[in-house]
């Protein structure tokens, strides 16, 4: 087995990473609803004080005011806590952001169980689905420091919304920070079978995918950070070259990227597709890290589901 990877906080990265984007932009502005020590948003408001403003406790007032700035010629990035972003700021997102197609970046910090203590009430499960619903919404959900850099660097430059998902937990580092959207990184080579994994899930899929390659198994792994635009044309050849694909998700399984990823290859061709997410209940509070094993995301269920498929394909006994 390979060396423990190095944490980072994808948090602390959006944060220095809006510092830069506004030192060489003194377009981009920055809004927050009162948790910006926690959303990291805190950075740029002790950098650029006339360009920050925490709205306070009033999401859905803050999404409204980030499409006024917008749609007035600025760039706009949005924070707060996923469960307000999506959750509760819903319509406001859909009616003043999208709608209007407004050039605001919606960076949602404390997405998933990962959130821990704070409980089902905090634990968004189906933020992503409820994004990449919107129509002209680009969604994100980068698995590591690096790739929330880049991320950020690459909405700043597309006109329109954009969401992005991040974790409260550090998460290891498992790329190289390459990102381009409507692209899905391929982070191992493989042939016997796809592992197709989104945000903190990705580190397990490549730790699976390490323990299936010691026993001769070629496991191909997959980073969807890039939800929408979704990458077909990767998956779609993953479909054929391996025959079945397992997709990891912190996410609800009825409306998450495991949905996306069976619905085009069923469309397309028709393989094997196991979703190993969220099911469909709230979260709970508890450690974070014992929460994805709670809710069957457990390195144990992913190399059970990858050797349940292995079976199906007749590539083990």
């Amino acid at each position: 087995m390979s060396a423990a990877r190095p944490t980072e906080s994808l948090r602390d990265a959006y944060g220095q990473t809006l510092v830069e984007l506004g030192e060489r932009d003194p377009n981009l502005v920055a809004l927050d609803a009162d948790l910006s020590g926690s959303t990291r948003t805190v950075l740029f408001g002790r950098k650029f004080p006339e360009r920050f403003f925490n709205v306070g406790v009033m999401e859905p007032s803050m999404m409204t005011i980030a499409s006024g700035l917008a749609l007035g010629g600025r760039t706009v990035f949005a924070s707060t806590f996923a469960v307000f972003a999506a959750g509760q700021a819903y319509n406001a997102v859909r009616q003043s952001i999208c709608y209007n197609r407004a050039n605001v970046k919606i960076v949602a910090t404390h997405g998933g169980l990962l959130v821990g203590a704070d409980g089902g009430t905090h634990q968004i499960i189906e933020d992503i689905g409820l994004m990449q619903g919107l129509p002209g919404m680009t969604v994100i959900v980068p698995a590591d420091a690096p790739t929330t850099r880049a991320a950020v660097r690459a909405v700043a430059e597309r006109s329109g919304p954009a969401y992005l998902r991040l974790t409260r937990e550090n998460l290891p580092v498992v790329t190289d920070g390459t990102f381009r959207l409507g692209t899905a990184a391929e982070l191992r080579a493989g042939n016997d079978l796809t592992i197709i994994a989104v945000g903190a899930l990705v580190a397990r899929a490549l730790e699976v995918a390490e323990e299936l390659g010691e026993v001769g198994i070629s496991t191909r792994v997959l980073d969807l950070a890039s939800v929408k635009p979704f990458d077909a044309p990767t998956v779609l050849r993953a479909a054929r070259e391996t025959g079945a694909i397992l997709v990891l998700e912190e996410h609800t399984v009825v409306t998450g990227v495991g949905a996306l990823v069976a619905s085009v290859t069923s469309e397309n061709y028709p393989v094997p597709v196991h979703r190993v997410g969220v099911p469909d209940v709230f979260g709970e509070s508890g450690e974070p890290w014992a929460l994805l094993d709670r809710f069957g995301l457990s390195k144990e269920r992913i190399r059970s589901e990858a050797w349940e498929l292995l079976r199906i394909r007749g590539k083990v006994q």
